[in-house]
């Protein structure tokens, strides 16, 4: 007790003196960023307010700009140029030259710059949101969720974590290396070229340039054209906080265009991460063949929705409902295929009807909407060309929400929460992404038929698994061939950043978030050096010095059997063989062996 009281006494006085200086708040400063083009009485809206009628059937490709407007009301908000393949290489050098600088900076540097965003965003939650909401159509509530709780998270791992994991990694150095330190460090790969999706616009910019940033790396991202507006707001943000810590100019870069403007950024940075299509991810691994950079992929997803029978019908419904409809619907990156135990399907769709039927479909900012606008141009006609194949074939719509008092021309841009049963896999609502509203729910009477089902699909991103058995649903998730699987919950993986986050097949390869996501910015070196130089190093045996002896392979055939043989007799035999040989007098072999 004498020994272990001052340890304990020692232990309580540390825990004590960690709690006092977490009481102590960082010195934290504010930045400003200019709002007035993102508020609806700036000068840009006094000027330009009027309702945009994008041309149909037509790609906006050749247009040397790119036009942005509200989704939800189709509400003019202005526009941004297309760069050129010139102007996009003059980016990515200014972000080189940043880079060099940057990857000397300190770590104490880099978190500063993370607070400061963590403090602006907190502090600004509703005018992110409120941007995010006015370009893609998506609600407050759902910006908030799935932009901001998100990106919170993220910046609170990285300061918790971060600088831990690419401090340089110990590794054992085997037995033949014994007398050597190994280890892996990890090293600023350079500019990161990041081509993001419209549907998070805020997160999806935030997500890689904080990776990015904190590892060492400079980055330039391409955002979504069709999210360009609030992209090169949330621009500003960040050159704010990277001005407040000194950091060099251009160390990040938002670009807008189009596909050669992507294009462009490929062919010319160290590392592309990328969030799309599954078309598009393979036409960007085939131009960055070319340089031979290393890609992320992030793609389609058709996520399994996995209901058991033993579960609380009611509660379930409600997630259910939540994981369709996320993101407003028409930003769908959620479960897209319910599979239930016929036992309690027809409870199930019950409720789910229950729910749906309550939901609306509105302009967003309106306030007494569930549901915004749909984002994509002309997305609602794929939507219901996927329903109507499905009734073809024999599905029933069972429930619909609602469409509120929008205006006249812009319906369209909306598209009813839908449920659907007598679903089968033949139907292409349940092949292809839909990415919108709608729940087609399939029965399923044995846990093996339900993975079969849940495996039936070109992609693998996610999955959720719901039982009254914890057991249970862990052993169905673990046999679904995907790279995020939530049980008794959904897409709760992603409030959890320590983990990497990432699909197979069509929907991608490589990691955002976790430890793989933030290694996956660095060079991964490996380093080995003398344990205890120069006192102990390495020195050729004279057997295989060169000109090699007659009895050469002989020694290391026991060398190989004294390190590495399984029966402990037979190593210390071999061992005994490799001094008797390094005591000989060795004569060079002429190109023949002893025993020839």
């Amino acid at each position: 007790m004498a020994f272990w009281w001052p340890l304990l006494v020692l232990a309580l006085a540390y825990a004590i003196c960690r709690f006092l200086f977490m009481l102590i708040p960082h010195n934290v400063p504010s930045i400003d960023v200019d709002v007035s083009d993102v508020l609806e009485d700036g000068s840009q809206m006094q000027e330009e307010s009027f309702i945009y009628i994008p041309p149909r059937g037509r790609t906006q490709q050749a247009d040397p700009k790119v036009q942005c407007y509200e989704p939800a009301t189709m509400k003019y908000l202005g526009y941004f140029p297309a760069l050129t393949p010139a102007e996009v290489e003059e980016r990515v050098a200014h972000a080189r030259k940043a880079q060099k600088i940057w990857a000397k900076s300190s770590f104490k540097q880099r978190r500063q710059f993370l607070r400061i965003l963590l403090n602006y965003i907190i502090k600004h939650q509703q005018l992110i949101c409120k941007v995010s909401s006015r370009d893609t159509g998506k609600t407050m509530v759902d910006a908030s969720l799935g932009e901001i709780m998100t990106t919170c998270e993220k910046i609170t791992w990285l300061l918790s974590e971060g600088e831990r994991w690419l401090k340089p990694e110990y590794r054992s150095s085997g037995r033949s290396m014994f007398y050597k330190k190994s280890k892996v460090e990890f090293h600023p790969l350079g500019v990161i070229g990041a081509i993001v999706s419209w549907n998070y616009p805020f997160h999806n910019i935030f997500n890689p340039m904080l990776a990015a940033v904190f590892s060492g790396n400079s980055i330039v991202i391409k955002v979504s054209e069709h999210a360009s507006w609030s992209g090169c707001f949330y621009f500003q943000i960040i050159q704010s906080a990277l001005a407040a810590v000194g950091a060099p100019e251009n160390l990040v870069e938002v670009i807008t265009g189009f596909a050669e403007t992507g294009e462009a950024l490929v062919s010319s940075v160290d590392k592309v991460i990328f969030v799309g299509s599954p078309g598009v991810g393979k036409m960007i691994m085939r131009n960055a063949a070319e340089t031979l950079i290393p890609v992320t992929l992030e793609l389609g997803g058709k996520d399994a929705f996995i209901v058991c029978e033993d579960v609380d019908v009611n509660h379930v419904a409600h997630i259910a409902v939540r994981a369709a409809l996320q993101s407003s619907g028409q930003n769908c990156a959620g479960a897209e295929r319910f599979y239930v135990h016929r036992e309690i399907y027809s409870s199930f769709v019950s409720e789910v009807a229950k729910i749906v039927k309550s939901v609306s479909a509105g302009p967003p900012l309106a306030g007494k909407y569930d549901m915004g606008g749909i984002c994509l141009q002309e997305h609602s006609e794929k939507l219901e060309s996927l329903v109507n194949d499905a009734l073809e074939k024999g599905a029933e719509i069972v429930a619909r929400g609602s469409i509120g008092n929008i205006s006249e021309g812009a319906v369209d841009q909306f598209f009813p929460p839908t449920v659907i049963v007598k679903v089968n896999h033949t139907m292409k609502l349940m092949q292809e992404e839909a990415f919108g509203p709608i729940m087609p729910i399939m029965k399923f009477s044995t846990d093996e038929e339900a993975v079969k089902l849940a495996n039936d699909s070109k992609y693998g991103l996610g999955c959720a698994v719901f039982s009254g058995s914890q057991r249970r649903a862990r052993e169905i998730a673990s046999q679904i061939h995907c790279g995020v699987a939530a049980i008794n919950d959904f897409a709760s993986n992603y409030m959890c950043q320590s983990l990497p986050f990432g699909g197979v097949k069509h929907s991608g390869f490589g990691r955002f978030a976790g430890v793989e996501g933030l290694r996956a910015c660095c060079l991964v070196k490996s380093v080995v050096e003398d344990r205890w130089w120069p006192f102990i190093k390495t020195k050729i045996p004279k057997p295989i010095q060169y000109p090699i002896a007659e009895n050469g392979f002989e020694f290391q055939e026991s060398l190989v059997e004294a390190l590495y043989g399984l029966n402990i007799w037979e190593r210390l035999q071999a061992l005994v063989n490799v001094l008797k040989i390094l005591k000989e007098k060795n004569s060079p072999s002429n190109g023949t062996r002893k025993n020839d």
